[in-house]
């Protein structure tokens, strides 16, 4: 908007922005952080959760590598044993929760972010595996549901 003031010739002019317009632009700011706060927060859980998964995964391989090395079994293969085939493991201390079987083991992981999420690898003694996670609450985080799902 131009506003002239001065002479017939317009020698000076003023621009500027209404009241209107700069509630415009604050009302367009105020949606894009609405927006954009809550899904860059989330962003930290995801890390952290990650964070577990990828211990969880890393737990899986010394499981079968165990098993390998114990006659395809995975009786011999308790938490120890994982931390001895991968030294990487440590850092996960007592987040990392082992159970072994003769043909099944199930490996649980607690996220940092939060003590009552769990990642678990599964595997049956028909050789089916599942990847679960259990978050307690309604950050869902690295899980696909709030609650129960998969990952």
């Amino acid at each position: 908007m131009k506003i002239h003031t001065g002479g017939p010739c317009g020698a000076r002019s003023a621009t500027g922005l209404t009241v209107v317009e700069l509630l415009v632009v604050m009302l367009v700011i105020g949606l894009l952080a609405g927006i954009g706060i809550p899904a860059f927060l989330n962003q930290k859980s995801k890390g952290s959760d990650a964070e577990a998964k990828s211990i969880a995964v890393t737990a899986t391989k010394a499981m079968e590598h165990c098993a390998t090395e114990n006659g395809n079994t995975y009786r011999n293969c308790s938490k120890d044993a994982l931390l001895a085939a991968e030294p990487s493991l440590q850092d996960a201390g007592d987040r990392l929760l082992v159970q072994a079987g003769l043909d099944n083991y199930e490996i649980v992981v607690k996220s940092k972010r939060d003590p009552t999420a769990e990642f678990k690898v599964s595997r049956a003694a028909d050789g089916t595996m599942s990847r679960t996670c259990v978050i307690g609450s309604s950050d869902s985080g690295g899980c696909v549901t709030p609650t129960v799902g998969t990952w």
